[in-house]
């Protein structure tokens, strides 16, 4: 009834609002047109076809004014009104129009200009008329089972795209017309990200959702009900029941559900009860479908493999390991899952049934030892991404190149395998050559609510770590400091100053000091200093101390704050970290400097009790208490192997002057391609020009074809991943495998259930889209329990690509290497499974772009004689593909050179300039500098040197 009630009252207001447009719009003129004639008789022009004279304008303007005059004046102003209300009114509505398109695209909405008066009358009057229709027209999208139902079903499943909302909104975003892109609106900048399981005493989970049957899910950047629904329900058409559960309660962010597809960051949305798992169905023989001709061996009637069980619920303080999945013997045939069931379970009581995974709330429990928050597994993949450019950077293009479908070998230890798959999904937005950069700035913890906390932002003087877990923590402290902005300009990356001692008590013992300086008293330059004692340590304190307030006597500034965010100096002091033991000798100096912590961006951090700074208690399991008030539940922890780990990614990651090597001098080691962590499985050789029912395209993003186009529909979004993991394992992939590519964060035999039925939903769309009921597309092999993608039924432009290039290594003619290396190229549309933001997909990626990087430079050695500016063509294009790889630019300043063209030389150098400064300001090496160097000098007479 009160739907009803509020669609009259908008229908109502509308008609009012159109009623009163058009008595602006008509009958206003309608009105001086009657009551004044023509309006400009008061400056002497009495009739529309006669134009007065200037003598004319003279008279009337100097004459007596009478009353008609004055009344053809003020029926001008209102003319002069009546036109910039039809102009207002014209503008609002195309700047609605706008507002909508760019919703309907996902992008944010244009931000509104300032409005005069007659323009806010405008304003009010269009937005009241749209306003109703296209709210109406909404609701029908979420409550009409007809064809509109596919539009709603459209809408919902598009990702979220983030958009930066009001701390206190006033009211919630105006609900649009049709399927758009759903809005992530950040609550926060440390909390926008952060999953949330159902605890009834948690108080982060409103009350009306704590007792919802399915447990709740909190928001994070990238969901939409649609995919909520596939994860939480294991159906996504499903996702009505989560939008009619949640509508309209209001949200921490002041914010309530009122459009399907408008969720925001943050928000905590309840879950109805998952179906329990249908009844088993009986043996299904895919090969004969009822009502067709011919049998084929069966393909449900096996044992399916042993799979553990699920996960017990976490406890309050959850500190979860990883159950090792049984190894399943061997079948006789190919389990299998009926081709419409559903990926469901039947969860226990209070239990959130997507919930079993590695990660609690806010954290990753490592497998060696110790607990770390998302916010710091996310700073240390942000080094791991940084350190992948720059191997990418300083990769060699030698020619030929090992053909190999393997990954490139992972920057992370196994030991940190789960922070590069997490942390990752955590990171900000980046590009193909700037790496993401975390949202909070030296996370060391999580507050009770989850939510990550700064070593930055804490209250107080600094803080004081003491408790069995001290020294893991202060271990988690100094990773995160050092990782923080390490992609960013070195005035804005923090400094730690420590004591050797303590240093060799957070490193494992007899640990080598990799990437200390040759005199042995710090790390990366003057990131980590590294002094003899506590007492060296406080003195270095107090002189930084110092210059800091100094520098902000000079420059009249309140707080170092305040003297970074101003541009017209070159004082930018970095966040300053003291890492030290206790010491009641040195309490009262290191009082003075704690004192001045806000101010001046020092931070204490001290191991052991001391006075006048908080101290946290702090457990094995990084759990924190303490006598004063803190904002910290639960600290990072670390192992010694960890942080030796991390701060050797760090030393390889930095940015530094190098030497680089030379495009000239022989190869000095194996190509980063061919140093992989996986066997090399050989790809079936295929021509790209082979003929099979389905056309797998897996470079750049997966996509799958028939004869008859694209199939754009009936695909999971799962099946296309899996296809992808198949296409880059010609040898096939075990269940287990499969998992742990496509679903780490959920319990094994959970994910195992939903990639039985990715690969049941791929075939049974690929036989529907080709035509054939025969044909299996992905097969199972019973002696290795592997499934693989069947060469016969499916070609794959990567092995396409591979036998191309693997063509042209193996021969000695070069216009028949020419034309395959071209085709290899023709083949790479793109970075392998773009889109898909699976961690185990990069360093395939990696791998895969560097053997097509190899081939454009061996095409433009080719092209070069007798077609430079082809050769500078086909390089340009792999520099296109990988901006950051110094060799190319090598190549191409000497094709420039060789070609007398200096200007050209100095363009390409400096676009790499350009392109290596977002890597932590990094500068080109000094081989590449040389190469430039010789493509610049005069040109001698020919004399056998090299140019």
């Amino acid at each position: 009834m009160s739907r009803t009630f509020a669609a009259i009252a908008r229908t109502v207001r509308a008609l009012l609002a159109l009623a009163v447009l058009a008595g602006f719009t008509a009958g206003v003129p309608w009105l001086l047109t009657v009551a004044a004639g023509w309006p400009l008789d008061w400056i002497g022009w009495s009739q529309p076809d006669a134009v007065p004279t200037l003598g004319d304008l003279y008279a009337a303007t100097t004459s007596p004014w009478s009353d008609n005059m004055v009344f053809a004046l003020l029926a001008t102003i209102g003319w002069v009104l009546w036109a910039q209300f039809l102009r207002d009114t014209t503008i609002e509505i195309i700047e609605m129009s706008a507002a909508a398109s760019a919703s309907r695209r996902g992008q944010p909405r244009p931000p509104a200009r300032r409005r005069g008066p007659i323009r806010w009358v405008a304003a009010v009057l269009v937005g009241a008329i749209v306003g109703a229709v296209l709210f109406d027209a909404a609701r029908v999208v979420t409550s009409t089972p007809t064809a509109s139902a596919a539009a709603a079903d459209a809408a919902a499943r598009r990702p979220a795209v983030t958009v930066v909302a009001p701390a206190h909104p006033a009211a919630p975003p105006t609900v649009q017309h049709g399927p758009r892109p759903a809005l992530t609106i950040g609550v926060s900048a440390t909390s926008a990200t952060l999953p949330l399981a159902t605890h009834r005493d948690n108080p982060a989970v409103p009350s009306w959702a704590r007792d919802t049957p399915g447990g709740t899910h909190r928001v994070v950047a990238g969901d939409n009900l649609w995919d909520l629904a596939e994860k939480h329900l294991g159906d996504p058409h499903r996702w009505r029941e989560i939008y009619k559960l949640n509508r309209g309660h209001e949200q921490a962010n002041g914010y309530t559900l009122t459009d399907p597809d408008e969720i925001h960051v943050g928000w905590v949305l309840a879950l109805p009860a998952r179906e329990a798992a249908p009844a088993a169905a009986p043996p299904h023989t895919e090969g004969s479908p009822s009502g067709s001709p011919g049998t084929t061996a069966p393909e449900a009637t096996e044992t399916a493999p042993a799979v553990p069980s699920p996960a017990p619920p976490a406890s309050a303080t959850p500190t979860p390991s990883t159950p090792e999945p049984s190894t399943p013997s061997p079948p006789t045939a190919e389990p299998s899952t009926p081709a419409d069931s559903a990926d469901v379970a039947t969860p226990a009581p209070d239990t959130n049934p997507s919930d079993d995974q590695p990660t609690d709330e806010a954290g990753i429990t490592l497998p060696a030892q110790g607990w770390i928050s998302l916010g710091l597994a996310a700073a240390i993949a942000a080094v791991a991404a940084l350190l992948r450019l720059q191997r990418r950077r300083r990769a060699r293009l030698a020619f030929p190149a090992p053909v190999s479908t393997a990954p490139q070998r992972s920057p992370m230890p196994p030991s940190l395998a789960p922070v590069d798959i997490f942390g990752s999904r955590y990171l900000g937005p980046s590009s193909d050559h700037r790496p993401a950069s975390p949202a909070v700035a030296a996370p060391i913890g999580v507050d009770s609510g989850g939510t990550e906390v700064s070593l930055f932002h804490l209250p107080g003087p600094g803080v004081a770590l003491r408790g069995d877990g001290a020294v893991p923590a202060a271990r988690a402290v100094l990773a995160s400091v050092l990782s923080t902005n390490v992609a960013e300009t070195a005035v804005r990356q923090p400094v730690v100053v420590t004591t050797a001692d303590l240093l060799a008590r957070l490193l494992p013992e007899d640990a080598p000091a990799v990437g200390l300086d040759p005199d042995g008293t710090a790390y990366d330059g003057e990131r980590l200093i590294v002094l003899a004692d506590t007492a060296a340590a406080v003195t270095h304190a107090e002189e930084e101390m110092i210059g800091r307030r100094r520098l902000l006597d000079t420059f009249d500034a309140e707080t170092i704050t305040d003297l970074n965010a101003r541009t017209y100096h070159a004082e930018t002091q970095p966040p300053y970290v003291l890492l030290i033991d206790s010491s009641p000798r040195h309490a009262a100096r290191l009082q003075a400097v704690a004192t001045h912590r806000a101010a001046l961006n020092l931070h204490p951090v001290i191991l052991g009790p001391h006075d006048g700074i908080p101290t946290i208690e702090v457990s094995a399991e990084g759990t924190a208490t303490g006598d004063e008030p803190h904002p910290v539940a639960r600290l990072s922890t670390l192992g010694a192997d960890d942080l030796a780990a991390i701060l050797s990614m760090l030393t390889d990651a930095i940015a530094r002057p190098e030497a680089g090597t030379d495009v000239d001098d022989p190869p000095a080691e194996i190509a980063p391609a061919a140093v992989t962590v996986e066997p090399n499985e050989a790809a079936p050789p295929q021509a790209d020009d082979a003929t099979a029912l389905v056309q797998l395209r897996v470079l750049g993003p997966v996509t799958v074809a028939t004869d008859a186009g694209p199939i754009a529909t009936g695909m999971r979004s799962g099946s296309y991943t899996a296809l992808a993991v198949l296409a880059a394992h010609p040898a096939g992939r075990t269940l287990d495998q499969l998992a742990a590519n496509l679903h780490p964060d959920i319990d094994p035999a959970a994910a195992i259930k939903r990639v039985r039925t990715d690969i049941t939903s791929a075939r049974r769309v690929l036989r529907a889209a080709t035509g054939h009921e025969e044909p299996m597309f992905i097969v199972y092999d019973p002696a290795t329990s592997r499934y693989q993608l069947d060469p016969e039924t499916v070609t794959v432009d990567l092995w396409q690509m591979l036998t191309a290039i693997d063509q042209a290594t193996t021969t000695d003619d070069e216009a028949t290497m020419l034309a395959a290396l071209r085709r290899a190229a023709e083949l790479y549309g793109g970075d392998f499974a773009e889109g898909h933001d699976h961690a185990w997909a990069t360093d395939y990626a990696t791998s895969y772009r560097h053997q097509i990087l190899t081939a454009h430079a061996r095409i433009a050695e080719i092209l070069e004689p007798d077609h430079p500016d082809q050769a500078i063509a086909a390089l340009e294009r792999a520099a296109a593909l990988d901006p950051v790889n110094e060799v190319l630019y090598q190549r191409i300043m000497r094709i420039h050179g060789r070609q007398q063209r200096p200007d050209a030389v100095r363009r390409t150098l400096r676009r790499l300039e350009e392109r290596l400064a977002d890597l932590g300001d990094a500068e080109p090496s000094q081989a590449t500098r040389r190469v430039a160097e010789r493509q610049l000098r005069p040109v001698a007479p020919a004399s056998g040197g090299r140019p």
